[in-house]
C-alpha cells in the first residue's frame, strides 16, 4: 500500500503541481498578446491546479506514514519540514498572488483600448510565479535528495 500511495503522490506531484507551476508563465505570454479572454481562462486553470495539488500534499503525509519505521519520518525530519514550508509557501504565492494579478491583468486588458495595457501586471504575475516555481524545484530536490 505504501508504494501506491507513492506512486499516486509522485503522479500528481508531475500531472497537477506541475501544471501549476507552469500555466502562470502561459498566461504571461496570452497577456503580452492581449488576450483578456485567454489569461482570464488561464487564471482559472492555474486556481484549479493549485487547489488540486493539495492532493499531493495530502499523498505525502500519507506516504510519510506508511514509510518504514526504520527511516524515522515525521513532519521534523528537516527535509520535509522544509518541503512543507516551501510548498505552502509557493502555494499562497500562487492561490493568492499570481492568480488575482492574472485576473486583474486580464480585467485591464478588457476595459483598455485596443492594443493597450498589454504589459499591466506583466511584472507582479512573472515574479510571484517564477518565485513559486523556484521553490517549487526545491522541494523536488528535497524530495530526492534527502539530506
Amino acid at each position: 500500500m505504501d508504494t501506491l500511495i507513492t506512486i499516486l503522490h509522485v503522479a500528481t506531484a508531475v500531472f497537477i503541481v506541475g501544471p501549476m507551476a507552469i500555466i502562470p508563465m502561459t498566461g504571461l505570454r496570452a497577456l503580452r498578446s492581449g488576450s483578456a479572454g485567454q489569461v482570464r481562462t488561464l487564471a482559472k486553470s492555474a486556481t484549479i491546479f493549485s487547489w488540486l495539488s493539495l492532493v499531493t500534499f495530502v499523498l505525502g503525509f500519507g506516504a510519510m506514514g506508511m514509510a518504514p519505521a526504520k527511516y524515522h519520518l515525521s513532519f521534523t525530519t528537516p527535509w520535509i519540514l522544509w518541503s512543507i514550508i516551501l510548498y505552502v509557501i509557493a502555494f499562497v504565492l500562487s492561490v493568492f498572488v499570481a492568480v488575482p494579478q492574472m485576473n486583474k491583468a486580464a480585467d485591464r486588458l478588457d476595459q483598455a483600448p485596443e492594443g493597450g495595457a498589454a504589459a499591466a501586471g506583466y511584472g507582479g504575475i512573472a515574479a510571484s510565479n517564477g518565485i513559486a516555481a523556484l521553490l517549487l524545484v526545491a522541494v523536488v530536490v528535497l524530495m530526492v535528495w534527502k539530506p
